[in-house]
């Protein structure tokens, strides 16, 4: 397994920050990060956090936890599929203690029961499990979820409650003094917290409200939050407030009977983490190191120095590829593999891009805070918050259709962004739109691909695990990339009443890790599919619709990069953009012997620093706001 190698953004972190967590005392907060790293900083004066120690993983760090008994040992959870204990030093001094043999897949989140010796690690596959720090022995497996464990949080009593995207909200005491309870939710639960007297579970819900929990799991109260999934919570020390993080980009403050107290917008908060120590409130970013607030009254301490710029989108516009970045920059390049690059930058917001379409001379960005920017090259118009990321976007029969978290998509007027009618069309996020002649395909982590125009749409297949992205080739063949670390490929087919099938699909092995991203190349006949991996890989396959054996042994690595690839887009020319978080970008097309071939490799840190990007272009005219 490589090593995650990314360019560093100032002091801080080089990805946006996963997780934020305070030792109990305030003066020690570590910061996990997409960039493998977890920082952890000096914020004994709470205005200037200042870097102390980075203690590296292979992978994405997902979440860390400090000893509750001795206060220089630190948990961190990697995506590299372990756990490492670490002892950081008043100084910034570390030694790795110990590496909990590797789990079966990415540990999402870690707690320590109060002793300090035993440590409970909750996994992608489903599983909550309890080990020893001392010699990194197992000991036993205290809950199991049907889907992936997202939380984990341990009261002062010992009570240990998980949470997962199954819906399933489980109490359970390792020492057995106390009976277990389970709670069932209709949708995914990504967050929970214990209050400091361990009376009251705070759980984040998906339908963006927060349970307030007795041990025994009957709801004290419930308090609505947003119109987006509620994803963390943390309590005062008094337990006299709480604070939540929510998918509408904001953090709620809330005191404990559910009377609101404060909200905070800045785009760049990524708030899928928040913590709380001695009246500071931390919270995750999209920048390079984390936001701090007063708790009292919400006012900001600090922020981060600077942006990172991975890419999450791409679109041709014209004759130049559009990349969509975590800091809100659009980078324009020429898109011709043959010819001199220039380069410009779009300064469209200052949070991230998720999503990108282009529709003439006019641009659409869909953006983590739930609004959808509309450049036309001289206004930005900026719609009305959905009320969740918007991770998709296409242009169908004269309306914009934005796919977002909560499984819909909402149809806009494509110059006013004015909302048109709104319908629930997956279970899950839409990570992916595909146009294609009479409708688009969709992607979603309800694990299928569907087809069709935004009302009738036919299920084409479905995967193991959520989908991350779907691609087209005409209207004849189709590729979906899903974390269960396959790629499936299909024949389209397009029936007599305009509804959509598929034939011929085949499951193209390869990756080791989660497929992030997919292209078609060729003839639909007889394509290639490129498709991206969160184990750093560039693969392609050489599909034989009549052969599904020879497909399945025809798959080969064919680059490498520094990071997870993030996105890819097949261009006019045949031509397919492929992006990966370290920044780097491959023009590849088909030789001679249609096979594929890198025509031209960039990067995104040289491309920001030319002297034609030195000064980013914003809309230069007044900005328009939809109602």
């Amino acid at each position: 397994m490589r090593t995650i190698d990314l360019p560093a953004y100032g002091s801080g972190h080089s990805a946006p920050l996963t997780h934020v967590g305070f030792r109990p005392d305030g003066k020690r907060l570590a910061t996990s990060s997409y960039d493998g790293s977890v920082i952890v900083w000096d914020t004994g004066d709470r205005a200037r956090p200042v870097p102390l120690a980075r203690l590296r993983h292979r992978r994405l760090v997902n979440a860390s936890a400090w000893n509750p008994v001795d206060s220089e040992v630190l948990a961190t959870a990697s995506a590299d599929k372990t756990v490492a204990v670490w002892r950081v030093t008043e100084e910034g001094g570390t030694t790795l203690r110990t590496v909990l043999a590797r789990h079966t897949d990415d540990i999402n989140s870690v707690a320590w029961l109060p002793d300090g010796e035993r440590l409970i690690c909750v996994s992608e596959d489903g599983r909550a499990t309890l080990w020893s720090t001392a010699d990194g022995t197992f000991l036993a497996e205290v809950g199991s979820h049907e889907a992936h464990c997202m939380m984990v949080s341990v009261g002062p009593h010992g009570l240990v409650a998980t949470v997962g995207e199954d819906g399933l909200v489980a109490v359970s005491d390792p020492d057995g003094t106390t009976a277990p309870a389970t709670r069932r939710y209709d949708s995914s639960i990504e967050g929970c917290a214990w209050s400091h007297s361990g009376r009251l579970l705070a759980v984040a819900r998906d339908d963006g409200a927060v349970d307030l929990l007795t041990a025994g799991l009957d709801v004290v109260r419930t308090v609505p939050v947003s119109t987006s999934a509620a994803r963390a919570v943390a309590w005062a020390e008094d337990d006299s407030a709480f604070v939540v993080g929510a998918y509408d980009g904001g953090l709620h403050w809330f005191d404990v009977v559910g009377t609101r107290l404060h909200r905070v917008e800045d785009r760049r908060v990524w708030p899928r983490s928040v913590a709380v120590a001695h009246g500071v409130v931390a919270a995750g970013s999209f920048w390079n190191g984390p936001h701090l607030y007063d708790l009292t009254t919400a006012r900001p301490i600090a922020a981060p120095e600077d942006a990172t710029h991975g890419p999450n989108a791409l679109v041709q516009h014209g004759d130049e590829l559009l990349v969509g970045t975590d800091s809100g920059l659009v980078v324009a390049v020429t898109a011709d593999a043959a010819a001199t690059p220039s380069v410009r930058l779009i300064d469209l917001t200052d949070g991230p891009i998720l999503s990108l379409a282009s529709d003439g001379d006019t641009l659409y960005a869909g953006t983590y805070s739930g609004q959808v920017l509309r450049h036309d090259g001289h206004t930005l118009t900026t719609g009305a918050p959905l009320g969740a990321p918007v991770p998709s976007l296409a242009v169908h029969d004269g309306a914009l259709v934005a796919g977002t978290y909560n499984g819909e998509f909402v149809l806009l007027d494509p110059v006013s962004l004015a909302e048109r009618e709104r319908i629930a069309a997956h279970d899950g996020s839409v990570k992916s739109l595909a146009p294609v002649d009479g409708g688009f395909l969709s992607a979603a982590t309800d694990r299928t691909v569907r087809a069709g125009g935004p009302h009738a749409r036919a299920t084409l297949w479905e995967h193991g695990n959520l989908v991350n992205a779907v691609a087209a080739l005409g209207t004849e063949a189709a590729a979906s990339a899903s974390r269960d670390h396959t790629v499936k490929a299909g024949r389209l087919v397009r029936l007599p009443d305009g509804t959509w099938r598929a034939r011929d699909v085949q499951t193209l092995l390869g990756p080791d890790e989660s497929v992030k991203c997919v292209a078609l190349l060729g003839d639909a006949d007889r394509p290639v599919v490129l498709a991206g991996s969160y184990d750093f890989g560039l693969y392609a396959w050489q599909v034989d619709w009549h052969d599904s054996a020879a497909t399945l042994a025809s798959g080969r690595l064919f680059a490498e990069f520094g990071q997870g690839l993030s996105c890819m887009l097949r261009l006019t020319d045949g031509t397919v953009a492929v992006a990966g978080w370290d920044g780097r970008l491959l023009l590849v097309g088909l030789d001679a012997d249609g096979r594929p071939a890198v025509r031209r490799s960039l990067h995104l840190e040289e491309l920001l620093h030319t002297p034609a990007a030195t000064a980013p272009a914003a809309a230069d005219a007044t900005e328009g706001r939809a109602a």
